[in-house]
């Protein structure tokens, strides 16, 4: 595990021991977290004493994606016994039926606007986060949200958990966009290790056809207009890595048959058998190629395309692809 990170997670480990025991020292039925305290001090020796991450069996490094689940682990997968790791897949199904559950509708007609997603975890679950609503306040415009959480597995996807309860709440109140991002990243910092952020792209859609994008640290998606493709850079820091952040608005009015595309470094980064990435010069030129195609069309190119240019090999990041579309 990296240096950083095991230094962010002893202090937590510690103040996780000073409640222990003062949770102790006021109750009557203390087996358990007496049990719980002894496992806490325990990780806290290993990480002072150079060993801890390292499997007790075989003095391998244990998956980190299980130490982030669970950092009180001693054994790596590998030495978990039957009915450890049916339960361990068990709660890998139950993650992936509840993140599932969190992604709206792959399809969708709203306010004037098409909206068409693909989501791919490259694992049970991801770390990508995508969302569409149009909720009661605010005149009843629509806002999509689309991000990328760091790290990845079961961590990353507790974390775009996270991400979607805080924008879901925040939106019950009529916020300009401005301030609603700006927030979001307060309590997200607020509630996160300090070695944790998402790159955000947060927008509002209206009716009459303008919108409104914020991005922050993101991978700049692509306005398709007038036969042209054109970036829209970023506007600020991702979520996370600064409790102050502030952020900036960008506003733009489409026409029908405008298209906003996003997507996530999964896509970019993706690399063939030479190490090359795919980039975002060859998505540019893809889609100022196919920009006529349907939403799911032309989607559906770009997944091929990269696929091609793999040739093979392994996928190894989460790739999410969201297409907003003015259609009157």
């Amino acid at each position: 595990m990296d240096t950083s990170n095991v230094g962010v997670l002893r202090v937590q480990l510690a103040d996780r021991r000073e409640r222990l025991q003062q949770t102790i020292a006021g109750s009557h039925d203390t087996a358990r977290l007496i049990h719980l305290l002894k496992e806490v001090e325990s990780a806290l020796k290993r990480i002072d004493a150079g060993s801890y991450g390292i499997c007790e069996l075989c003095n391998e490094p244990i998956e980190q994606e299980y130490l982030q689940h669970d950092p009180l682990v001693r054994v790596c997968l590998g030495h978990l016994s039957d009915q450890q790791q049916r339960a361990i897949e068990r709660d890998l199904d139950l993650a992936y039926r509840i993140q599932s559950n969190l992604l709206p509708s792959q399809h969708m007609s709203v306010n004037g606007w098409e909206v068409s997603y693909h989501y791919e975890p490259v694992g049970p679950v991801s770390g990508d986060y995508c969302d569409i609503v149009t909720p009661e306040v605010n005149g009843g415009d629509t806002y999509f949200f689309f991000g990328d959480v760091s790290g990845k597995g079961v961590a990353a996807s507790l974390l775009m958990s996270h991400l979607h309860a805080i924008f879901r709440s925040l939106l019950a109140t009529p916020l300009p966009l401005k301030q609603l991002i700006e927030r979001a990243n307060r309590v997200f910092s607020e509630s996160t290790m300090s070695t944790q952020f998402a790159t955000l792209l947060c927008g509002k859609l209206t009716r009459s056809g303008d919108m409104e994008i914020c991005n922050a640290g993101h991978c700049p998606p692509f306005l398709v207009r007038g036969g042209k493709v054109t970036r829209i850079d970023s506007t600020g820091l991702p979520a996370g890595l600064s409790y102050t952040g502030e952020y900036e608005v960008q506003k733009f009015r489409l026409s029908k048959g405008d298209t906003i595309f996003l997507y996530t470094d999964g896509l970019t980064e993706a690399r063939n058998g030479s190490e090359e990435q795919y980039g975002p010069e060859k998505l540019s030129t893809l889609l100022e190629r196919h920009q006529t195609l349907s939403s799911q069309a032309l989607i559906d190119a770009c997944l091929q395309d990269v696929s091609t240019f793999r040739n093979g090999s392994p996928k190894v990041d989460d790739l999410t692809i969201m297409m907003l579309r003015r259609v009157e």
